[in-house]
């Protein structure tokens, strides 16, 4: 069963505003700044590999690179998988040290798939999850547990928030199961979710860890039926991924995100697991979109810092 959780409750006074403010202007207030929403964001996604290359430490370097490359991309938002709550405190610190944020205080959010003392994350046996992060103030978090995959301990989820502004842009970021026949199910459940947001006018982008490849069946629900190619097709969904209309590398499939070698690629390459979503209507323009998978950096202590690369891109909204 799905559970929703919400965090950072309406306060009084945004209450008694609401109470006050005549119905007409409200709705125009929020209208005006749904239309002032147009424009480009910066999106940053990577699978930090933070209990398996990292043993939850937040000193092996990896903390330092992974803000250091959201600052330089100059990311509007960034998702992280596989982080543990000690590393995210470091992130955290760190962004506010090179002034990212807009507010300092409301700027991020961790849900944990694993908690606390489950044997992860080292010697602290920290809590284990996902992460997001934005440039500019959140609204209240939704929370949402996938379908249980049988694991004992872990319970992968989606966690979300809009922008606090009123713009009705919604950042994501999941991390799916390695089950086949739940990650299915898991998908599904996503795009349900997204298509109630977007059904209320709201904007998503979703990033993270499928654990499927774009050409999957799987993905034929997601990608919009736009995306026909040898590489990626039969799809009858309504959302574009920011790497698939790269023509130089593998058009409707994008560059790898991985770092092992060819496995059931169409592109003679490494896997690409990790995506950016976007709801087709909602790009300004057709095309309006680009991404980049960047090489892994491997000055980490632990040398190779993920067996995932990061994934960026940019995406113009209406």
């Amino acid at each position: 069963m799905r559970r929703f959780r919400s965090v950072w409750p309406v306060t009084a006074s945004a209450l008694l505003v609401t109470v006050l403010l005549p119905a007409a202007t409200a709705q125009a207030d929020t209208s005006q700044a749904r239309a002032a929403s147009a424009g480009t964001y910066n999106v940053w996604q990577w699978n930090v590999a933070g209990n398996t290359f990292h043993d939850g430490s937040s000193d092996t370097n990896m903390v330092s690179l992974a803000a250091a490359s959201m600052v330089n991309r100059d990311a509007d938002f960034a998702a992280v998988n596989e982080l543990c709550r000690g590393q995210y405190d470091a992130l955290i610190e760190q962004l506010r040290e090179r002034n990212w944020p807009l507010d300092e205080g409301n700027f991020a959010r961790f849900e944990p798939s694993r908690a606390a003392n489950t044997d992860v994350c080292g010697d602290d046996e920290d809590a284990y999850g996902n992460a997001i992060f934005s440039k500019r103030p959140l609204g209240t978090a939704t929370r949402m547990d996938l379908a249980a995959d049988g694991s004992k301990y872990e319970r992968r989820n989606l966690l979300c928030a809009p922008l606090a502004d009123g713009s009705g842009v919604r950042f994501c970021a999941t991390h799916l199961t390695t089950v086949d026949a739940i990650k299915y199910v898991q998908i599904n459940e996503i795009k349900d979710r997204l298509e109630g947001w977007h059904g209320a006018g709201e904007k998503v982008l979703l990033a993270g860890d499928l654990n499927v490849q774009p050409h999957y069946p799987a993905m034929n629900v997601v990608y919009s039926a736009s995306v026909k190619s040898d590489n990626n097709k039969d799809n009858v969904g309504a959302y574009r991924e920011l790497d698939d209309n790269d023509t130089a590398n593998c058009w409707g499939y994008g560059e790898p995100t991985t770092n092992a070698g060819a496995k059931n690629s169409p592109c003679e390459g490494a896997q690409k697991l990790d995506f950016i979503l976007v709801r087709e209507s909602a790009l300004a323009a057709p095309g309006s979109y680009s991404a980049d998978s960047l090489a892994t950096s491997e000055s980490c202590t632990v040398g190779l810092c993920s067996d995932h690369r990061i994934l960026t891109g940019t995406v113009r909204l209406k």
